[in-house]
């Protein structure tokens, strides 16, 4: 560092020590009503009595997820923004390839009215859409549960079955494998094609894909995620007709160009969730 380096260094450094000084001089006049910052408490990953989770290395747990005690989470799963699961008084176990979508909620039964112990297990390939409930139920390989739906203590799910978004599936209820349920209470509706059941699969991959994107995003240090928005602010608001007319050509840059298996235009036929 010259000495022109220097100089400012210790410029900046003075100015530092001078607002840090001005702020506890306010701080003190105001005694007992001046601002407390509150950190938050929250953990992603949190034990429970003598229980901790047990996430794949090759998992995606969002940030403001919650996986609390006996859970575990196999590889190239997800669990998404807001979700908790909260294996406190049994297990919880969810399979590889399985997405748990955001704000969803997964708990268990430690006991009910017929003195069950009901742990709640999701299978390989699993969607679980958005603001889902999952008590003590088991859904299995390949199933698809959709937005809003309620799973409650004994439910079982089979191989391929569907439950429509925003139904409630009592208690003790079993869905056969390749059926669509809905409504409340849940009853059968019909059976699901062979491109609705490929579509469940399709979309298990799709949501692995977009997991890694996440968390390649969420690992970003502060200089990168600084470095990305001037890239975008560069190349933002561009009229390519205009470009055109001037001869110009403009390239998006390599960080900008998210993979081929998430880009918009997706033409998978869309299943009532």
């Amino acid at each position: 560092m010259g000495t022109l380096g220097k100089a400012i260094y210790t410029v900046g450094f003075w100015i530092r020590e001078t607002g840090q000084a001005m702020d506890r001089l306010g701080s003190r006049l105001q005694g007992n009503y001046y601002f407390h910052e509150q950190l938050s408490r929250h953990r992603t990953l949190m034990n429970i009595f003598d229980k901790a989770p047990s996430v794949s290395k090759d998992a995606f747990v969002a940030p403001s997820a919650s996986i609390i005690g006996d859970v575990q989470i196999g590889r190239a799963s997800s669990i998404w923004y807001g979700c908790v699961l909260r294996g406190d008084v049994n297990h919880i176990s969810v399979g590889s390839g399985t997405n748990i979508q955001d704000n969803s909620l997964v708990h268990v039964a430690k006991t009910n009215l017929k003195g069950k112990v009901l742990p709640t297990i999701i299978g390989d390939n699993v969607t679980i859409g958005h603001s889902a409930v999952l008590h003590g139920c088991t859904v299995e390989d390949e199933s698809f549960v959709g937005m809003g739906a309620t799973l409650l203590d004994g439910v079982v799910v089979g191989k391929h079955g569907m439950v429509a978004a925003g139904a409630l599936v009592r208690q003790d209820t079993r869905i056969p494998s390749g059926e669509v349920w809905g409504g409340n209470p849940a009853k059968f509706l019909r059976k699901l094609t062979e491109e609705e059941i490929a579509f469940i699969s399709k979309s298990a991959t799709n949501y692995s894909n977009l997991a890694q994107v996440h968390a390649a995003e969420n690992a970003k240090g502060f200089e990168e995620i600084e470095f990305e928005k001037a890239l975008r602010k560069k190349h933002a608001h561009k009229d390519e007709e205009y470009d055109s007319m001037l001869g110009v050509v403009r390239e998006v840059p390599p960080e900008l160009i998210l993979p081929d298996n998430i880009l918009p235009g997706d033409r998978t036929p869309k299943v009532a969730a």
